[in-house]
């Protein structure tokens, strides 16, 4: 077969990995395999075609679809002599570019054959780009767009949670596939690098659903021969806000906090790992949940934040997360009773508005309120920066 693989970059995190071990694999079975992305990456696997058109588009004005659309068919037909038998597309739907999902629409009304892998929803807690998405696509055509419905589209997810979101939505169970992202493992173990103490790594970028509030937490109650750090910084302006106020934060408190290893250091990703002492993630939420998988096949522990509805999948495979918690409970009487409630009913207001449903009534509020607190205590991860 003839696969296009689309994303809108080949920037080093998750998703590139994940397009990296698939394009591999699947040239290695005899498809002839090709990438669009925004930019062409150096040693890439398999051939990349520039689409400048496909970059994240917040800040600046949208392209035209009919643009993007024309661009993708270039760049196919400059490397396959022609369409595409499958085109495999990831995250069409986040609304980092505004023009994509109706290119997809577009691709699926002509009947091409579509393979959409969904590893993140606009309608799971990212109201920015819901909001983004609701503006700029017509109502008639707003569900087309995000999640076309064809014979020849189907839909990849990463676990079951993701899996039942689109079935309860009516995708039919012939086109919904479940597609775990391949754990990765670095080709040389060369290079090697050492920390003097011990090194407690968060292999991240650093964007704000990663909580680095609780790493820095960590630190406080950290040994003299403990250090933490992140591996990456984000790219996107609106989370390089919040990602320097932890960094401030943390200069101000003289926390043992390295941000950015990989920028402070130059090491590869093989070589952070390999100086770690043991690997953490205080993640509030994950599409797939790598961070659990990846350290055990690098032959590092992993502990930190446990997120039971994404790891059922893994520890129903016989992987062993036991020793993670799923709260980590601080006295109400820190922050006062009523500034909290203050703060979870403007919250939930808020994400409500964004996503243009009905206030929440008291009865939901008193819900959320027992999702956060229990015995007089809240769980830290479910407070905002300020609190």
């Amino acid at each position: 077969m003839r696969i296009a693989i689309v994303h809108y970059h080949l920037r080093p995190g998750g998703v590139t990995r994940v397009i990296e071990q698939a394009a591999r694999l699947l040239q290695r079975a005899g498809h002839q395999v090709v990438v669009l992305a925004e930019r062409s990456p150096a040693d890439f696997p398999v051939p990349v075609h520039a689409v400048p058109l496909l970059a994240y588009d917040e800040g600046r004005e949208p392209v035209s679809p009919a643009e993007l659309e024309a661009a993708l068919l270039e760049a196919v037909d400059s490397l396959l002599g022609g369409l595409p038998d499958v085109w495999h597309i990831h995250n069409h739907h986040l609304g980092k570019n505004l023009a994509l999902p109706r290119v997809v629409a577009d691709l699926a009304r002509r009947g091409e054959r579509l393979l959409l892998q969904i590893h993140d929803f606009p309608e799971d807690f990212r109201p920015y780009n819901y909001r983004r998405l609701k503006q700029y696509i017509p109502e008639a055509e707003f569900a087309r767009c995000l999640y076309p419905n064809a014979p020849q589209v189907h839909y990849a997810v990463l676990n079951a949670r993701d899996r039942g979101f689109l079935r309860q939505a009516g995708v039919p169970e012939e086109r919904l596939h479940w597609l775990p992202n391949p754990v990765w493992l670095p080709a040389s173990r060369e290079d090697v690098r050492s920390w003097p103490g011990r090194l407690w790594l968060y292999p991240t970028r650093a964007i704000r659903r990663k909580n680095l509030g609780e790493l820095l937490l960590w630190s406080v109650l950290g040994g003299p021969e403990d250090h933490f750090a992140t591996s990456l910084a984000p790219e996107n302006p609106r989370e390089q806000v919040f990602h320097r106020q932890w960094v401030a934060l943390a200069e101000s408190l003289k926390l043992p906090v390295t941000f950015d290893l990989a920028a402070k250091t130059g090491w590869s990703f093989a070589a952070m790992v390999a100086a770690a002492h043991c690997l953490v993630t205080t993640s509030v939420a994950e599409g797939f949940g790598m961070a659990f998988l990846e350290p055990w096949v690098l032959g590092k522990p992993v502990t930190g934040r446990d997120l039971p509805e994404i790891t059922v999948d893994f520890t129903r495979a016989g992987v062993d997360l036991s020793h993670l918690y799923s709260r980590l409970d601080v006295p109400v009487a820190w922050l006062g009773e009523t500034a909290l409630w203050e703060r979870l009913a403007e919250a939930l207001s808020r994400l409500y508005r964004d996503y243009g449903l009905p206030a929440p009534d008291d009865a939901l509020l008193q819900r959320a309120w027992r999702a956060w607190v229990t015995d007089d205590r809240v769980d830290f991860g479910r407070l905002d920066e300020p609190l």
